[in-house]
């Protein structure tokens, strides 16, 4: 068995994404069938846009808190050079943020919900922190850190998320 599809998520067994990725490219290219159509029959570009963001958005961000972690540089540039077509043919705005902003984005939002919703199903994976004695600059959490202690630690968005607003 070389992957594992769990909640529509590919995972490889060194826990790559890159068919993943290959998959949601490929839905992603279907669709842009369907917005050729409409361009072809004079949608107005702000109409065309909104159809942009309702199919596209979700698929590229589905669950990507969970494996964005795990994209290797060349499954991002990929996934910015579906953008950029998509700006090059005007499917989207050229100010669309990259694919490295809407993971970021989408893990800071992620991290919010889990801090503010006491019964966040995720919520007993962050442990409170201790008090101490001593006084330093004020962190933007009041969780204790996890030790980075392996790669594929970095990696986890649980570790990503703390680390970043840290």
């Amino acid at each position: 068995m070389d992957s594992v599809t769990a909640l529509g998520v590919t995972f490889n067994r060194r826990f790559a994404v890159s068919e993943h990725v290959t998959k949601v490219l490929s839905s992603c290219s279907g669709l842009l069938y369907a917005l050729r159509i409409l361009r072809t029959h004079r949608m107005p570009t702000i109409s065309m846009y909104d159809v942009f963001r309702a199919p596209f958005v979700p698929k590229l961000l589905y669950c990507s808190p969970a494996w964005s972690g795990f994209c290797s540089a060349a499954d991002i540039s990929r996934l910015d050079a579906f953008l950029k077509r998509c700006k090059r043919f005007c499917y989207c705005p050229n100010n669309f943020p990259t694919v490295s902003k809407l993971f970021s984005a989408a893990d800071d939002q992620l991290f919010s919900r889990i801090s503010h919703i006491q019964t966040h199903v995720l919520k007993p994976l962050f442990n409170a922190n201790t008090q101490h004695s001593y006084n330093l600059r004020d962190r933007s959490h009041n969780y204790s850190l996890i030790t980075k202690d392996s790669h594929i630690n970095d990696r986890h968005f649980i570790v990503r998320l703390l680390y970043k607003q840290a």
